[in-house]
């Protein structure tokens, strides 16, 4: 198998939204008044992913546009904090930062209301992407929030193909969000259309269940007569599955004590693509059902671990903290520890 050097693991660039987390973090009395109180954190999927994989030690890089206002610069400074590379991160001249209100349960789960009405995300062009963006064998990665509009969905297409121009190996997380569609309601077409276009997916169940429109044995096949080469498929704490053209397996998640769950799949999806990064091609690890098996485990921890802390950039896992969860899991690892040890090194340091 051909696992490359330590300073030569492939770039991993996502694409996207990065916008302002405010998380609810509980109420207090004034006058006659419960007033919620919120904490603003750094967040949008994409960004989310980058800096997944920057604090496991991999190089990430953020492709996106932000406001120049105050949140804007917050964001590109907490990017920068966890050495994500930003200097594909544009500032618009007079849209606004996108924001997000986080309401959290009981359990952790959430309910969004999105500020995204002509933000700077949604305003990224065609024209502002850049060649460079996939040099050095780059992974790129993207979420279904630049295909909610037309012009942001059309840039998101080109921006893909460009990549495949380029022999980039291709990763969707849809990560679905009904209400920042216009309709209230995902477009099935328009997303599937992309899903066709990437080699790695990554779904949840519900997900999967709605753009596959109930027939999901025939959507998986198709997939898999597309580009796909692997697919993963999370329902929460229940059994994590994944596919090649070749095998379908499962995992267990680790079950944890969830505090906020919102870079529960950001982490995941991030940690697999850190682990990816140290493939020349994607079809070493795939002929390895063993090591492939480590690899998920890997990411379903490190997802695991991000879902116990409040927020997303706090909350994601540094390459030791994965490491020794994982290993108080009691899994067989040694063949995916001594992939990641110049990883673990660079840490140590």
């Amino acid at each position: 198998m051909s696992q490359l050097p330590f300073e030569k693991r492939r770039p991993v660039l996502c694409f996207g939204e990065a916008l302002i987390d405010f998380l609810h973090t509980g109420q207090q009395t004034e006058d006659l008044l419960e007033l919620n109180n919120y904490r603003q954190y750094p967040g949008g999927a994409p960004a989310n992913a980058a800096v997944a994989v920057a604090k496991l030690g991999g190089k990430a890089l953020f492709a996106g546009q932000v406001g120049n206002d105050p949140f804007g610069a917050f964001l590109i400074d907490s990017l920068q904090a966890y050495q994500v590379d930003t200097q594909f991160v544009l500032k618009h001249p007079t849209a606004k930062t996108a924001l997000a209100f986080v309401m959290l349960d009981r359990t952790g789960e959430r309910s969004f209301s999105f500020h995204r009405q002509q933000t700077a995300d949604l305003l990224f062009e065609q024209s502002q992407v850049d060649d460079a963006w996939f040099n050095d064998s780059a992974i790129f990665h993207f979420c279904s929030n630049t295909l909610t509009e037309k012009t942001i969905a059309d840039c998101t297409e080109y921006t893909i193909q460009r990549a495949l121009a380029h022999d980039v190996l291709i990763s969707f997380d849809v990560n679905l969000r009904h209400n920042l569609w216009s309709t209230g309601k995902v477009n099935i077409d328009v997303v599937n259309k992309l899903v066709e276009q990437a080699h790695i997916l990554k779904f949840s169940l519900e997900e999967l269940t709605y753009l596959a429109e109930g027939d999901i044995e025939s959507y998986i096949e198709g997939c898999f007569q597309a580009r796909c080469q692997l697919m993963v498929i999370t329902d929460g704490e229940k059994v994590l599955t994944y596919y090649t053209s070749k095998n379908l397996d499962a995992i267990s998640p680790p079950s944890v004590n969830a505090v906020d769950t919102t870079a529960g799949g950001d982490a995941f999806i991030g940690a697999l693509l850190f682990s990816l990064s140290h493939f020349e091609q994607l079809t070493e690890l795939l002929n390895d059902n063993e090591l492939l098996k480590q690899v998920i485990n890997f990411s379903a921890c490190c997802g695991a671990l991000a879902v116990t802390k409040p927020g997303a950039f706090p909350a994601l896992p540094n390459i030791e903290q994965a490491i020794t969860f994982l290993k108080e899991q009691g899994s067989a690892q040694s063949q995916l520890l001594d992939i990641f040890h110049g990883a673990i090194n660079e840490f140590l340091r």
